[in-house]
């Protein structure tokens, strides 16, 4: 029988793995966004399908989003933003050596 490795271990070896970082990257922005989305639309009282209609979307896809099962386009996160009554800002950043 195999012997079992621990949790920082496996995640240790996943994430050495070429491509994994950047993967890891992505996923934390989409979640992040799709946190961000929600808190607001919750805030407002709106349910997934007033916001879709607000946003021009279909209810499925904002629960995909708020979800961070999807990587939005600047477009769709301008529309989402103006619907939350929200003014969007994207900035670049230099990276942190300590991050």
């Amino acid at each position: 029988m195999a012997e079992r490795k621990a949790w920082s271990d496996k995640s240790a070896e996943i994430m050495s793995r070429p491509g994994a970082g950047a993967a890891y990257e992505a996923a934390r922005i989409r979640f992040e966004l799709g946190e961000t989305v929600r808190r607001r639309r919750e805030e407002l009282g709106l349910t997934q399908a007033e916001l879709a209609e607000r946003a021009g979307l279909e209810q499925p896809a904002v629960d995909r989003f708020e979800a961070g099962g999807t990587m939005p386009t600047i477009p769709m996160l301008e529309r989402l933003a103006e619907a939350l009554e929200l003014r969007l800002s994207v900035q670049l950043q230099p990276l942190s050596r300590a991050g």
